[in-house]
């Protein structure tokens, strides 16, 4: 590849939109731990990592990287396994391992990569059979085996955030509306049923803490006690105004100073950006993270073959939806879930799991058809816009 087709290829608004995020992270980070450089530092050291990582990743043609799917899907499953049995417990649950020579890593986060890729792959392989019962019921199987194993941590925010970044796969691979409808018909009543499940303690895969979280939000003024984080970012982000407090703020004013927050470094860092950024700063993030999606979703639209646009939706609905989750939690939209936001949370074993995926998006923008000759483009494969020719 030539330096003029790579620079013409090269999505520099979603790299550059990244980096955005990763640096107010960065920031927002030093604050909340009160410009800890332990913190800081390892969180810039996986920044510069995951750019070092994407640079990479744009020499490997995905159709390459796909080759090592189920490899790398197996290792990600073994990962989990060892999270079972060998886990690092805290708060009640077991999602970290310590592994020789490069210690605690949380696996979850490196089972997004194996769930992209090796659905990527196992669609695009069986484009013909998607709306086939046996194969549905094939691709079934395989996703329970990340979905069960991070459930049983237990993980149930992340996931849902897997299970969402399938699905989305599974549409992109054109999943008829059929299914899509019979699926809507089966999760609707269920979901109406859960809550009154949920009520009677009559949830056996939902452990005593997700249920109280999720009755909290539900009935807000009989669970008031558990409902105290969210109060206080709620509060924190409405301090902060316009212009915000400032960063690295610590007078008695602050929320974040007068301990009101627990783990504001990771889970509730975007009450820490309202205060200390305000309601400016808060827009930008947001703006970012629609750049982020727009350019997976676009860059999904142009690729050249059904494995690179389902790579560049599973990415973009799985950033999309964590982001959204997160910010949702910290502002009462949601029940608290304890996802981390993509890219800004401190946490390095997410921040370098997510600059994989967007290795691998930009990777499918460097091919994507309308910048590739015509003559290296290959046939009868379905795109959104059809067949090529």
């Amino acid at each position: 590849m030539d330096v003029k087709h790579f620079l013409r290829a090269f999505s520099f608004r979603l790299f550059f939109a990244v980096c955005a995020l990763n640096v107010i992270g960065i920031l927002a980070i030093n604050s909340a731990t009160n410009q800890s450089m332990a913190y800081v530092g390892r969180q810039a050291t996986g920044m510069a990592l995951g750019i070092a990582i994407i640079a990479l990743i744009c020499f490997v043609p995905y159709q390459k990287l796909l080759r090592y799917a189920v490899l790398v899907f197996a290792i990600c499953a073994i990962l989990l396994l060892m999270v079972r049995f060998f886990g690092r417990s805290v708060n009640g649950a077991k999602r970290w391992v310590v592994l020789p020579a490069i210690g605690q890593v949380q696996p979850s986060e490196f089972a997004k990569i194996g769930v992209v890729m090796f659905f990527a792959w196992l669609l695009g392989k069986n484009r013909e059979s998607v709306n086939e019962p046996r194969f549905l019921l094939i691709f079934g199987a395989f996703a329970m085996i990340p979905i069960g194993l991070i459930s049983s941590e237990p993980d149930l925010s992340t996931t849902i955030v897997v299970t969402v970044s399938i699905l989305a796969m599974l549409f992109a691979a054109e999943l008829s509306y059929r299914w899509i409808g019979l699926g809507m018909l089966v999760a609707v009543p269920f979901g109406v049923s859960s809550v009154f499940l949920l009520q009677r303690g009559m949830v056996p895969f939902l452990k005593d803490y997700q249920v109280r979280r999720i009755l909290a939000f539900l009935y807000p003024a009989k669970y008031a006690d558990a409902n105290w984080q969210q109060d206080n970012s709620i509060m924190a982000i409405g301090s902060g105004q316009l212009f915000g407090k400032g960063l690295n703020n610590n007078t008695l004013a602050s929320v974040k100073s007068g301990n009101f927050l627990s783990e504001e470094q990771t889970d509730f860092i975007f009450a820490v950006i309202g205060e200390e950024m305000g309601f400016v700063g808060c827009l930008l993030v947001l703006l970012l993270y629609a750049i982020l999606v727009y350019e997976c979703f676009y860059l999904a639209g142009k690729a050249r073959d059904m494995e690179g646009r389902i790579i560049c939706t599973g990415v973009g609905a799985l950033i999309a939806f964590q982001g959204f989750s997160n910010i949702a939690v910290a502002t009462g939209i949601f029940p608290n879930t304890g996802l981390t936001l993509p890219f800004i949370s401190y946490g390095v074993s997410s921040l370098l799991a997510f600059y994989v995926q967007i290795g691998l998006v930009i990777n499918v923008g460097l091919q994507r058809r309308d910048i590739v000759h015509e003559d290296d483009m290959p046939r009868g494969r379905v795109g959104f816009g059809g067949r090529y020719r």
